[in-house]
């Protein structure tokens, strides 16, 4: 029989993902019908990847795949649809930390399958706190395929310049900006629109590391605790004073950073091929630039965890995304994930190497293995090149160990599905929207951000 790989796309309903998958002998159950992979990595290029790592699978373990392309924004509504009909697939991949916990929350997760998978690969070849991201207690609800950093970037050829300390701490990060700011530069810029989750990832990266929570171990809402009324002054602080005029969204603090106009900014991990000249459609713009585009990758530095003086221990935003098996899944899904996982490994991160940080390090006989090759592997959309021919060894370092300090709100305390529901809302956005817009104290914005969310929890309840 000739194998193959069969792909679908799912982006507008449930009845697409339905047609999509087929009868009830493409989804999860007895084995014989063709293994289906659902992926949320669902780009042109990205899929066109994915397919070949899948045909090579089949061409190895005879087993056909299905490879079903999931538009992120209508995951949710997609998995209830097909689990009512019974039509799960056999494995979902690229998933959100939210995401995983959506699946077990719902009893849709083979724990057990999962943990064979870890355990063939080696736990020990992992990334140890992206496997506490995917677990619940001592339970592996999913296996960690990569992850991307939320970074404050900054101009390390300014700072050296004027004697600053690199902007690690709340009171280095203050100190940099008064210094560097003025009418030609702002010392920080940040996100403030109300309507975007980049503004609370923005935050929330700065957050963590004062020790603010969203919630506490008992998933009571702490959003206006002390460490969190000092996360919001100190972001109030740095907009009102140093930062750029007007509202700032994903696009402007790029853009800001990118023509010179701001010493600081947080911004994933995504930035990087971008700041060295590789995308056409995001450009940097400084004076500099012109003659070298790859001049604000030459002279920036990054920061992954951020400390401040109520925190505990450096800690940053960031997302890990997995590899699920679903419940009475095909036991070739086991197959696929470890396959994905190793040999298919390499090309996974490749397609993406800024943004696919790797979460395994490499294998029993070569532990540095996708972390060595990741550094090497082509970035970039128009044009192509390894991130080492641009950045630092110290700041490739700083990304690739990033994973090991990701800690988002939320997710080591169980609440999930908490976190996707707020998102929905925003409320921690809309917040610091009338922070920096003069309409609220720090200590209102607090208050008015953790009253919202309480009512969101108790929707949940």
């Amino acid at each position: 029989m000739q194998r193959r790989v069969r792909v679908s796309v799912a982006a507008a309903g449930a009845v697409v993902l339905l047609a999509a998958c087929g009868g009830g002998d493409s989804g999860g159950g007895e084995d014989g019908g063709p293994l289906t992979v659902w992926t949320l990595e669902n780009l042109p290029d990205r899929l066109a990847v994915q397919e070949e790592i899948a045909a090579a699978f089949t061409e190895s373990s005879g087993v056909d795949v299905e490879l079903v392309a999931v538009d992120p924004n209508q995951f949710n509504q997609l998995l209830t649809s097909s689990a009512a009909a019974g039509e799960l697939p056999d494995v979902i991949g690229a998933l959100p930390l939210a995401g995983v916990q959506l699946l077990a929350t719902n009893e849709f997760i083979d724990p057990e399958v999962t943990a064979s998978v870890v355990e063939g690969l080696g736990a020990d070849t992992f990334s140890e706190r992206a496997l506490e991201l995917t677990r619940d207690g001592d339970t592996q609800l999913a296996v960690p395929s990569d992850g991307w950093a939320q970074l404050l970037v900054y101009r390390q050829d300014l700072f050296d310049a004027a004697g600053l300390a690199a902007p690690e701490t709340y009171d280095d990060i203050l100190a940099a900006a008064q210094a560097l700011d003025s009418p030609e530069r702002a010392g920080f810029v940040g996100a403030t629109v109300p309507n975007d989750a980049f503004t609370q990832q923005t935050f929330e990266h700065l957050a963590l590391g004062n020790g603010c929570q969203l919630v506490d171990e008992a998933g009571e809402v702490t959003l206006d605790s002390e460490p969190c009324v000092a996360s919001f002054d100190f972001y109030d602080r740095l907009i009102s004073d140093f930062s750029v005029a007007g509202a700032q969204d994903v696009d402007t603090t790029r853009a800001a950073y990118f023509a010179g106009q701001s010493a600081m900014v947080v911004w994933s991990s995504f930035i990087l091929d971008e700041m060295a000249g590789l995308r056409a459609d995001a450009l940097p713009t400084c004076p500099e630039c012109t003659a070298d585009p790859a001049f604000l990758a030459q002279n920036s530095g990054v920061v992954t965890a951020i400390s401040g003086p109520d925190g505990d221990e450096p800690a940053q935003f960031g997302e890990v995304v997995s590899w699920a098996v679903t419940a009475d899944a095909q036991s070739s899904a086991a197959d696929f994930v470890s396959y994905m996982m190793e040999d298919g490994y390499e090309q996974w991160i490749g397609f993406s190497p800024e943004g696919k940080v790797p979460t395994r390090q490499g294998t029993a006989e070569e532990p540095t293995r996708f972390i060595d090759a990741w550094a090497t592997l082509p970035a970039g959309v128009d044009t192509k090149a390894p991130l080492s021919d641009f950045y630092s060894p110290e700041v490739l370092d700083a990304v690739r160990t990033a994973p090991d300090t990701i800690s988002p709100w939320g997710i080591p305390q169980g609440q999930g599905a908490l976190i996707g529901a707020s998102l929905g809302e925003l409320p921690v956005p809309q917040a610091i929207a009338a922070m920096t817009g003069g309409e609220v104290d720090p200590q209102g914005a607090a208050q008015q951000a953790a009253e919202a969310l309480r009512e969101i929890a108790s929707s949940l309840d």
